[in-house]
């Protein structure tokens, strides 16, 4: 005998469970349509995979554009960031590493199994002890002992040998980038980088800045970065510029750093925010890998229009308001460039399109730019709140 009842049960439980996966179908479709911007909505729905590559080198570059709401809205440009955080080696630096390991294979310099030396703050040496692992060659990275102490033990993980020194000039033989260029001439068949003078640095972001006009399908009127060597400021110049010469190149400088008063007075000198005068110590700044004091040919290859100035202040609290409005954790040069394209997006007035670098995140900061206890000991604990962007100084 049918249990009629019974039927009459699992036909309710049945199309209990059709409407419940049909609500929850619909609420999907609502939150993505409806709840999350619709530009981000689209490009996830319509985002096709790419291929496998061949190994963790296939992986770096082509790394997306984010749009920056918060700045956007409060700027009225649209204001995006070049997330080269994403990159395998988690910098902008793996491009450089890249094409630095690349070109001195192809030539023979350097052999499978041989030794790459570099004297660098860290980022530079966290990629090309990556890259070096995955060709099999060896690396030796220099690095100032004031440094981000997470930087040399990442270093270390990756199978790097690594020497911390005394911060000094770098006419002195202990600077960092002397130490590896003598470690280079001591071993037979190794070599050494060189990234602040060698020009494979600048040819790797002539990629950076095809991607940046594809990406923005040359909807672009300016590119704002920072210049740590200058590779990448003068790599994507010249990239942009080739496609339109009316695009804006603007230098964000921090504090410390003598590259504004180069771009906009024609002479090398530094300045600082309480000062603002000549420092007895020109590397009188946290922010770590950003801004230099001497002429590299990088740089001195920049198509740079025009400068801003980054103080400390600025830079540590962009870093905390875009973690507190877009969930972006960055690290000390982002900041910098973010600080910089608010100061360009004021110049250039409503309506523009901006691009900048976010060229690593905050993980690699823990003890020092996104540290409470060392800011503190500075007087740069960041105070501002909400979304405004008061505390963004003038150019």
């Amino acid at each position: 005998m049918v249990d009629k009842e019974g039927q009459r049960a699992a036909g309710l439980a049945a199309a209990a469970a059709l409407a419940a996966a049909a609500s929850y179908a619909l609420y999907r479709v609502y939150t993505r349509q409806q709840l999350l911007p619709s530009s981000w909505s689209n490009s996830r729905q319509q985002q096709q995979l790419p291929a496998a590559v061949d190994s963790v080198l296939g992986a770096i570059g082509n790394t997306p554009l984010i749009r920056i709401a918060s700045l956007s809205e409060q700027t009225g440009c649209e204001i995006l960031g070049k997330a080269e955080f994403l990159n395998p080696g988690g910098s902008v630096k793996d491009r450089v590493a890249l094409r630095i390991v690349e070109e001195t294979l192809a030539s023979g310099q350097l052999q499978p199994g041989g030794l790459i030396t570099e004297g660098t703050a860290g980022s530079t040496g966290v990629s090309l002890a990556m890259v070096a692992a995955a060709v099999g060659c060896h690396c030796f990275i220099a690095m100032p002992d004031d440094a981000a102490v997470e930087k040399a033990q990442l270093l270390q993980a990756l199978g790097a040998e690594v020497v911390r020194l005394r911060p000094v000039s770098i006419t002195h033989p202990e600077h960092p980038v002397n130490v590896a260029r003598q470690r280079a001439a001591d071993t037979p068949g190794a070599v050494f980088a060189d990234q602040f003078e060698n020009l494979a640095n600048l040819r790797a972001h002539l990629d950076t800045g095809r991607e940046i006009w594809q990406q923005t399908c040359g909807k672009l009127h300016a590119f704002v970065s920072g210049a740590g060597t200058g590779g990448t400021i003068a790599g994507v110049s010249q990239g942009l510029k080739a496609l339109n010469p009316s695009i804006q190149v603007v230098l964000a400088d921090p504090q410390g750093s003598s590259l504004f008063n180069k771009v906009k007075r024609g002479v090398l000198y530094t300045w600082h925010e309480a000062e603002g005068k000549r420092l007895k110590n020109p590397f009188d700044t946290i922010t770590e890998g950003v801004g230099l004091n001497r002429l590299t040919a990088n740089f001195a290859a920049a198509a740079v229009d025009d400068a801003v100035r980054v103080s400390d202040r600025e830079a540590v609290e962009m870093a905390a308001y875009l973690l507190r409005n877009d969930g972006l954790f960055l690290g000390s040069s982002a900041a910098v460039n973010c600080v910089g394209a608010v100061k360009a997006a004021r110049a250039l007035g409503p309506g523009h399109t901006i691009v900048t670098v976010l060229c690593d995140g905050g993980a690699r900061h823990l003890s020092k730019f996104h540290s409470p206890q060392y800011l503190a000991q500075y007087d740069l604990t960041p105070v501002a709140e909400g979304r405004g962007l008061a505390f963004v100084g003038a150019a």
